[in-house]
């Protein structure tokens, strides 16, 4: 079973990043064959180009090798690298209708909240189908908001598929039900537009300060405290056994620590838990060369399928001549 993903670099992951995608994407490497891509393309529809565009790619990839990304399992490329997926989002175009596109939730979202809206990103929905549809994935994991471009690309392949046979497999999206919501600092779902994010990386002593701000109850240090709806042990319960959640619930119960204390326990078992991946990551920082190559090979691997499919393609749409 094939299953593809894309990425956009947008910067310094979070652990909500971390349980959201990355820790399926890595836990599926084991039993699927993995398709992770980059999605530097769909990143300009939001306005990065330029010099940061291409050093947020690299830190995507640098950060997504080190929290356990293996190239050895996964095909793990860079989007612009195989620029067949540009010719097919051109023609996957001409079977989409405007209706579509004027439906699609994500477009008018982003325009409320202030981007510019533009081409890119009015037919961001095409690109991703061709994103999919390129590879014959079986499965499209995603999150309830990204559903409807899966749909988008179902509805465009049954098109391009009432013309010219069956060519494009017929994606399935997959939702992670089990997947916890991480919280963020301020009680919300942690994300980036929110400014509410623990990063994975970074300086300890901005990531204990970030920590600290986590918003809590004002309940006096000997009082027994509420963990059920406590955003400090909302996130601490992701990183911890059945026991140690236990365990912390009972130190709620009994009084005599503060939110305080709680945040300090946070930050250890957050700091220890990555401690690994930070060391594997400073490996790939001072070996970006490798993290290049490791790229080059993904997108060479991505490209062995991607050309016999547009070859076929091109003969059959009649590019090809």
């Amino acid at each position: 079973m094939r299953v593809l993903t894309g990425i956009q670099p947008s910067g310094d992951l979070h652990i909500g990043n971390y349980f959201g995608s990355i820790k399926q994407m890595v836990d599926a490497q084991n039993k699927s064959d993995t398709f992770a891509f980059i999605a530097n393309y769909h990143a300009m529809s939001s306005g990065n180009g330029g010099a940061a565009l291409a050093e947020l790619t690299m830190q995507t990839a640098t950060d997504f090798l080190s929290l356990g990304i293996d190239p050895e399992k996964s095909t793990f490329w860079v989007q612009s690298d195989v620029k067949e997926v540009l010719e097919l989002y051109w023609i996957l175009s001409a079977f989409t209708p405007m209706g579509l596109l004027e439906r699609a939730h994500s477009y008018k979202d982003k325009v409320a909240k202030g981007i510019s809206a533009n081409h890119s990103l009015f037919s961001y929905p095409v690109l991703m189908a061709a994103d999919i549809l390129l590879y014959s994935p079986d499965i499209i994991p995603v999150g309830k908001d990204q559903i409807q471009h899966v749909e988008i690309a179902r509805d465009i392949a049954i098109k391009f598929n009432n013309e010219y046979g069956d060519v494009l497999k017929i994606p399935e999206f997959k939702i992670e039900e089990n997947v916890a919501t991480v919280p963020g600092t301020d009680g919300q779902k942690m994300s980036k537009s929110y400014k509410n994010t623990v990063n994975i990386f970074g300086e300890e002593k901005k990531q204990l300060k970030t920590i600290k701000k986590i918003v809590t109850e004002n309940v006096a240090v000997e009082e027994p405290k509420e963990f059920e709806g406590c955003n400090v042990y909302n996130m601490a319960k992701l990183f911890l056994n059945e026991d140690e959640c236990k365990e912390l619930q009972n130190r709620y119960k009994r009084g005599g620590e503060g939110h305080g204390h709680f945040k300090l326990y946070l930050h250890d078992i957050i700091w220890e838990y990555f401690k690994p991946y930070r060391e594997k990551r400073q490996y790939y920082l001072s070996h970006q060369d490798e993290v290049r190559e490791i790229l080059n090979q993904g997108a060479t691997k991505a490209r062995s399928i991607a050309e016999p499919m547009m070859e076929n393609i091109r003969t059959l749409t009649g590019i090809k001549y």
